[in-house]
């Protein structure tokens, strides 16, 4: 006679077993805040392949709950394990603040990986904008404990001195982001040391840059640029291109949503080396 005693560890693994959206976790407490992230856990038995989103917001705005949405569906679907994290801001809390949170997320996952069913051989970093250069920053200046299996910008400023260059102008957000107040020879070199092109090396992980051609907050050939520094010093940079994608995510839905598919097929070869599940 089946009763519930026997029944009770079969019901144990239906509810272990289950998808499960943990939010509002401590990673770091640093600069007088504690830095928090969200954690989305896979129905079945890990460990499963595994994304850190960071969202934008040119460094001073956004949250991990609303800025890169439209990824959580996707990547859920996929059954991958993801990550998404709140960083420090500007003006309050100047660079390198913000690429020191991403780094001790990226470590924090790998030290909890088995918590949340990751795998932290097989981590990818995905930013947007602002966490577009985050994530690129992190990638090219990774340590064997920051070091990740692969990296995609949305639309990200690998170069914050070019774009201040053709302008001759400060802009607010690097007055924010770096406490800079005129453009003098310690701005240019603020804004170059902190710029993901220049420090491109050989052996990096893949990157897959996506980028809409009408971006006219960071111009598309940004990525161009970045792709053909990579691709000379021997590394895989692949480009999705949104023929005429504004800056966001959001503006894309109605003219090309493929990037979606295109970006779950790359993550899943990449992490996988082509190797099945």
């Amino acid at each position: 006679m089946t009763t519930i005693r026997h029944l009770l560890p079969l019901l144990l693994l239906a509810i272990t077993a289950r998808a499960e959206l943990k939010t509002d976790i401590v990673y770091a407490t640093a600069g007088g805040t504690n830095q928090t992230l969200d954690a989305f856990v896979p129905e079945g038995e890990g460990t499963f392949l595994t994304c850190i989103l960071v969202h934008g917001g040119g460094w001073m705005r956004g949250d991990k709950t609303n800025n890169f949405k439209e990824l959580f569906a996707p990547l859920s679907q996929a059954g991958f394990t993801w990550f998404t994290i709140n960083y420090r801001l500007a003006p309050q809390h100047r660079f390198p603040a913000c690429i020191e949170d991403v780094e001790a997320a990226i470590r924090w996952v790998k030290a909890h990986a088995a918590d949340y069913k990751a795998d932290p051989k097989r981590i990818a970093l995905i930013g947007e904008s602002a966490g577009g250069h985050l994530v690129s920053l992190a990638g090219v200046r990774a340590q064997a404990d920051t070091r990740v299996a692969a990296v995609v910008p949305f639309y990200a400023p690998h170069d914050l001195e070019s774009r201040i260059r053709q302008s001759q102008t400060l802009s607010p957000t690097m007055s924010a982001l770096f406490g800079l107040t005129e453009l003098n020879d310690a701005a240019w070199k603020a804004m170059r040391d902190a710029s993901p092109i220049n420090q491109i090396r050989g052996g990096l992980p893949p990157y897959l840059l996506i980028h809409g051609t009408k971006d006219d907050k960071v111009p598309f050939e940004q990525s161009l640029r970045f792709q053909e520094k990579m691709k000379a010093a021997g590394n895989v940079c692949d480009l999705v291109t949104i023929e005429g994608g504004a800056h966001g995510i959001r503006g894309w839905e109605k003219i090309d949503t493929s990037y979606k598919e295109k970006l779950i097929s790359w993550l899943r070869k990449t992490l996988t080396g082509n190797k099945p599940l």
